[in-house]
Parts: structure tokens; C-alpha cells; sequence
């Protein structure tokens, strides 16, 4: 079985992932050795403490809100909203309310 998302068959991001009481829920949608999509469902004050990544990332909010924090300067991000989290740069993320986002990671 599978890590990833079934290929050739319609699906809604917002659908594919449960949030967890107190938790954060990730599923791989794909993953490569040149880059990563992953779904994320955050309970509300669910965080990912600050830490670095080498590679650029982009964080789509599909439901909810949350609060991107990227070398120091707070973001806040709804529905519809999309920000990039450059390479080497401290960021955090906090969910203000429960949300669900797409991580996109593109490695070089």
C-alpha cells in the first residue's frame, strides 16, 4: 500500500485529511527526491516550533487560520491565502484556529 494519494482519481485536499483532538494530522499526497507536497490538518494552538529548512516551501491555507512567523515577522493567513517560507529563514507555524494547509516543498 501506498504513502501517497491515489493517482488518476479526483479528490478534494480539504476532504483527505481529519483533524485530531489536540493533534496534528500530516499525509503525504507526494514525495520525491525532488520535492514534497503534504496535507496538514492543526487543532486549534497546534504549532510547529521555529526551525529552518533548506529548501523554499509554500504553505496553501485550505480551511481555517493560521499564523506563519518567517525571521521574526508575523504573517496571518486565511482560506485562499498562500505564503513562501524561503530556504535558511526561522519559521514557525501556529494554528489561531483550527486549519488544514498544503506544504509544497521544492528542493533543489
Amino acid at each position: 500500500m501506498s504513502n501517497e494519494f491515489v493517482k488518476g482519481q479526483k479528490f478534494s485536499f480539504v476532504n483527505e485529511v481529519e483533524y485530531s483532538s489536540g493533534g496534528i494530522v500530516s499525509k503525504n499526497v507526494l514525495k520525491r527526491p525532488t520535492g514534497n507536497i503534504s496535507l496538514f490538518a492543526f487543532d486549534k494552538g497546534e504549532s510547529l516550533s521555529t526551525h529552518t529548512a533548506p529548501f523554499d516551501a509554500t504553505v496553501q491555507v485550505l480551511e481555517g487560520k493560521a499564523r506563519i512567523v518567517i525571521g521574526g515577522e508575523g504573517h496571518d493567513l486565511v482560506a485562499g491565502e498562500t505564503i513562501i517560507m524561503p530556504a535558511g529563514i526561522p519559521h514557525s507555524v501556529e494554528a489561531t484556529e483550527k486549519f488544514k494547509m498544503l506544504l509544497t516543498m521544492i528542493k533543489e
